[in-house]
């Protein structure tokens, strides 16, 4: 993974999207754009109980 790739990854964390999108920093269709580009792995779901 190269640098841009990872600051890129960093702003659209959950932690920190909110943040920049109140600053102005991050427009709230580039967050739509990106969570709508990864991928479905929902058939990969795997449950397990707790007791």
């Amino acid at each position: 993974m190269d640098l841009k790739q990872a600051l890129d990854e960093k702003m659209l964390d959950s932690r920190v999207r909110d943040r920049l999108i109140a600053e102005g920093k991050l427009k709230e269709e580039e967050v739509k754009k990106y969570l709508d580009s990864l991928a479905d792995d929902s058939d990969n779901l795997e449950t397990s109980k707790l007791d």
